[in-house]
C-alpha cells in the first residue's frame, strides 16, 4: 500500500526531502549487486534502510544501505576492500559501530553504506524503524509530513532537522520493540537520535 504523498520538493539550504521516486528499489538492487562484487562472502546481509526503503514515502535523494558482516573480525578487511572503491570513507563518525563510506557529489541518487557486525544495535533498530514504517503506511505518512515541515522550521541547519526527528523516530522504534517483533532484541543502549543523522 503506498502513502498519500505531496508530489513537490521542500528544500532549505543543504536540505532536500523530495517525493518518492519509483526507481529508488532498483538503484538499491544495483547498488547491492556492487557492494557484494567488491566484499564477496563477507557481506552477509545488504539491507536497504532509511526513507527510500519505504514505497511511496519522501526522503532526501541518497540510498542508504546497512551492510552487515560474518563478525566484528571482519571490519577491518571489508573497510579494506571498500576503500579500492570510488567512494569517500568516514570511519565509526557517531561510535555506533557503523563504518560509512559515501558516494562522490554528483552522483543521483547518491548513496551512504554502514558496514557493521552482527547484532549492532543502530542496525537493528534502523530495521525495525524501516519494517514498522512499511507496514503502516499511516505512520509513514505521518513521518513525511514531519520531514517536509521541518525542512522548513530548521532554517536549513541539519542538526535542528534531525533533532527534531527523533522523538517520533524513538516512539516508533519503542513500538515496533514491542510489537512481536524478530528483532525486538534491537533494546541497545545506544540514543536512538544518533541512528538518523540527516539521512533518513
Amino acid at each position: 500500500m503506498l502513502i498519500e504523498e505531496v508530489p513537490t520538493a521542500v528544500r532549505s539550504g543543504p536540505i532536500a526531502v523530495v517525493p518518492y521516486d519509483p526507481s529508488w528499489p532498483a538503484a538499491f538492487e544495483d547498488l547491492r549487486d556492487a557492494i557484494e562484487n567488491s566484499l564477496g562472502k563477507i557481506a552477509s546481509e545488504v539491507e536497504h534502510i532509511g526513507s527510500t526503503a519505504v514505497p511511496g514515502l519522501c526522503a532526501k535523494p541518497r540510498i542508504d544501505v546497512d551492510v552487515v558482516l560474518p563478525s566484528g573480525d571482519d571490519i577491518a578487511r571489508a573497510i579494506d576492500l571498500m576503500k579500492k572503491t570510488d567512494r569517500d570513507y568516514h570511519g565509526d563518525p557517531h561510535d555506533a559501530g557503523m563504518w560509512t563510506f559515501t558516494s562522490r557529489r554528483g552522483l543521483s541518487p547518491g548513496h551512504r553504506i554502514y558496514l557493521c557486525a552482527p547484532d549492532t544495535a543502530a542496525h537493528l533498530k534502523r530495521i525495525l524503524f524501516r519494517d514498522h514504517l512499511r507496514a503502516n503506511p499511516e505512520v509513514a505518512a505521518a513521518y513525511g509530513a514531519l520531514k517536509r515541515r521541518l525542512v522548513v522550521e530548521s532554517g536549513g541547519a541539519w542538526k535542528a532537522y534531525t533533532e527534531g526527528k527523533s522523538s517520533f523516530v524513538a516512539d516508533v522504534v519503542e513500538r515496533a520493540m514491542y510489537s512481536g517483533s524478530d528483532r525486538a532484541s534491537a533494546g541497545g543502549g545506544l540514543p536512538v537520535g544518533q541512528l538518523w543523522r540527516g539521512d533518513q
